[in-house]
């Protein structure tokens, strides 16, 4: 694993233009429950009723009483992987980070450029009247009575984000896009992969020239387009190849 890091970090070292992707698994290591597997949310909730526009205009207490458990239930924090991109950023090394994550876990590590395929909980809109709530103010309603309803009367308050059912947002995928065809290292951590079309991406990078590093728990089925994979907890590989960075932009000043 030494040797994967190392040629990781040499990789990102030498690039101008590292995009990175992230997926559920980042998130996982902060306490964020995660959607597939063994101990899924999709083990608890049908997702149909609870994570697809139909069951939202259907009941819409469901959709929040799910949102409480993997956005209030836990409180997670940013963990070391989101600070290490944060990091690579702050260095002028990450051009811009792409998630599948809707927690808001990068920007409070200190990422500023990231493109949130599905959206995010940051902010809520009423379906009815068209008011817009900041999370802060949702979050006040769920630890409260639970009740998460307008100043209108209404419950139809629906957070920006990507239910099933809904297309991604055409402007970020097609910035997505762009980032990918720009890259000359594309790195995917803690995704697997399986949703398309953000698992098209790293495809992008690739016909582009990318070097294509993969950082995850486990094994995927798209590792083997990889240049470089890595297994293990993103939180503790990521601070490894950010100190391998800058060791060697130091040896090579």
């Amino acid at each position: 694993m030494e040797d994967r890091i190392r040629k990781a970090a040499e990789a990102i070292a030498n690039a101008s233009h590292v995009v990175v992707f992230t997926g559920a698994g980042v998130s996982a290591e902060s306490g964020v429950p995660t959607f597939r597997g063994h101990d899924g949310l999709w083990t608890k909730y049908d997702p149909e009723e609870v994570a697809s526009i139909q069951g939202f205009r259907r009941n819409p207490r469901a959709f929040w009483e799910f949102s409480k458990e993997l956005m209030i239930k836990r409180k997670a924090e940013p963990n070391p992987a989101h600070f290490a991109i944060a990091e690579l950023e702050e260095m002028g090394i990450v051009r811009a980070v792409i998630t599948q994550n809707v927690d808001m876990l990068h920007q409070r590590a200190g990422s500023r450029r990231v493109l949130e395929l599905h959206g995010s909980m940051e902010h809520v809109d009423c379906l009815d009247c068209g008011a817009t709530y900041h999370w802060d103010e949702i979050e006040k309603m769920l630890v409260g009575d639970g009740e998460v309803k307008c100043e209108c009367g209404s419950h139809y308050l629906k957070p920006r984000v990507v239910l099933f059912g809904e297309p991604l947002p055409s402007e970020t995928l097609n910035q997505a896009i762009v980032e990918s065809r720009q890259a000359d290292v594309f790195m995917v951590v803690g995704s697997s992969l399986v949703v398309y079309p953000a698992a098209y991406l790293p495809l992008y990078a690739r016909e582009a020239g990318a070097t294509l590093i993969m950082i995850n728990a486990e094994e995927t089925q798209a590792d083997v387009v990889f240049d470089i994979v890595i297994h293990g907890k993103a939180g503790e590989i990521l601070p490894e190849i950010v100190e391998e960075v800058k060791r060697h932009r130091r040896i090579n000043r």
